[in-house]
């Protein structure tokens, strides 16, 4: 997984010494005629094979995806992936001699808004023994599965955090595609990576939607916690797409963060402690700890939904606001605003900003803002600009409250309310988001 993940960085950077613009997917990537310009046909055939489709042994997919138990993959593939690195080397150092030109690595990319995300305590030694006990018993995982569960927490302990991380996700989608399947009745979607039918994947395990256009049970089985602490980590564009990224070497594997790790493994625990046989684990569960972070799993709220990007930039608007300097107003208009001091209705405009601003608060986590009302701003008679851009910001509140009711409305009054804001290049309530770029078949 590693390799296949170093790979497809690699090849890209290759790729840009010819081409302009890095194709999207691997299965294209391999196919270009960029690559063969540079390592020959002969070579990029033999990669194809390899990892670039589901007519060959397709080993990148059926690993990625969860697929393959620990015996299925014989090491001799392993050998045959590495020395076909090594050789590919020596082929681009051939052509970089010939061509005069210089590889150029393209820059990693940094996790963002990893921080929103973080909700559990850092992993203890506690977390990693509980773990290390409920994967025996939990009926979430397949046994045949387990040595890679055991090695994802060997790999935390040893501060391997990205390859913990690695193994952690495949297993996660392996698991939670058993569910799928078992919740909706549809036995069939436990086919591995066919080189003619759509296997299913986190796309399809985590859309609100069959491939039929039935309604998919699992989010209502899972939970709207648990489903919002992956959607969160795996695919909204705001959010750290963990997978998507470390899938296809976008970040420095050595520098991954503890955090990330750790926020994935102890999700883990709390996972598979839902579908152990009662009395089984009876104590562990009972522990202080333990039930902590249940409770903050259960808890657990969107913090990469674009509705929650905005809301903070609103909240960090209106504090803003409160720290402007006053700026000098002519002669007129402070005679205005002196006339209205203490009137009634200008107190009560006020009053009901400041309810509102508090209301906001309850849909963000923990004491993300504490609004205190309108106690904070300048106390001078220039009290006109503040008022008004805070108004401003009112009414963005009062959307970003009654926003996702849309969903429930008809697809008439959908697009009447639509037509009454600007939108987006990207609709904030479009669920179709793809998870990550980890190919299907053609």
């Amino acid at each position: 997984m590693k390799l296949a993940s170093c790979l497809e960085r690699a090849l890209g950077d290759v790729f840009l010494l010819v081409g302009k613009e890095c194709p999207f997917l691997l299965r294209d990537l391999l196919a270009s005629a960029e690559l063969a310009q540079v390592f020959g046909h002969a070579v990029m055939d033999i990669l194809k094979v390899f990892i670039g489709s589901p007519c060959g042994l397709n080993l990148r997919n059926v690993l990625w995806h969860g697929f393959a138990s620990p015996q299925d993959i014989p090491p001799k593939y392993c050998s045959a992936m590495l020395l076909l690195t090594a050789g590919l080397g020596q082929l681009l150092k051939s052509y970089l001699h010939h061509t005069k030109v210089t590889l150029a690595h393209r820059p990693f990319v940094t996790l963002t808004n990893l921080e929103d995300v973080i909700v559990f305590p850092g992993v203890t030694y506690e977390v990693l023994s509980a773990l290390e006990t409920v994967m025996t018993k939990s009926n979430f995982l397949l046994k045949i599965m387990l040595p890679y569960w055991e090695m994802a927490v060997s790999k935390f302990k040893s501060h391997r955090f990205a390859d913990c991380t690695m193994l952690l996700l495949s297993q996660l989608e392996a698991g939670l595609r058993r569910l799928f399947a078992a919740v909706n009745k549809c036995p069939d979607r436990l086919l591995t990576a066919e080189s003619t039918i759509l296997y299913t994947t986190f796309d399809e395990i985590l859309a609100k939607h069959m491939s039929d256009g039935s309604m998919n049970q699992l989010p209502c089985f899972l939970g709207e916690p648990a489903m919002e602490f992956l959607w969160d980590f795996l695919n909204y564009q705001e959010g750290p797409r963990i997978r998507d990224r470390i899938s296809h070497g976008e970040i420095n594997i050595r520098e991954f963060p503890e955090e990330a790790a750790g926020q994935l493994l102890t999700f883990s625990l709390v996972l598979l402690l839902r579908f152990t046989e009662k009395g089984t684990v009876s104590e562990l569960k009972e522990e202080a700890a333990i039930q902590l972070l249940v409770r903050l799993a259960e808890g657990y709220r969107s913090r990469c939904h674009p509705a929650f990007q905005l809301q903070k930039q609103v909240l960090s608007c209106e504090r803003s606001l409160r720290m402007w300097p006053v700026p000098p107003l002519p002669e007129e208009c402070c005679q205005e605003a002196g006339r209205l001091e203490g009137n009634s209705e200008a107190c009560a405009c006020n009053s009901l900003i400041s309810k509102i601003w508090c209301e906001l608060c309850h849909y963000l986590p923990g004491s993300a803002c504490a609004i205190n009302g309108l106690d904070g701003l300048p106390s001078e008679n220039v009290r006109l600009l503040c008022p008004m851009l805070s108004l401003i910001l009112l009414l963005l509140a009062l959307e970003l409250a009654s926003v996702h009711a849309v969903r429930d409305k008809g697809a008439e009054e959908q697009q009447q309310y639509l037509r009454g804001v600007e939108a987006p290049r990207e609709n904030p309530l479009d669920e179709s988001v793809r998870v990550s770029r980890l190919e299907d078949p053609p």
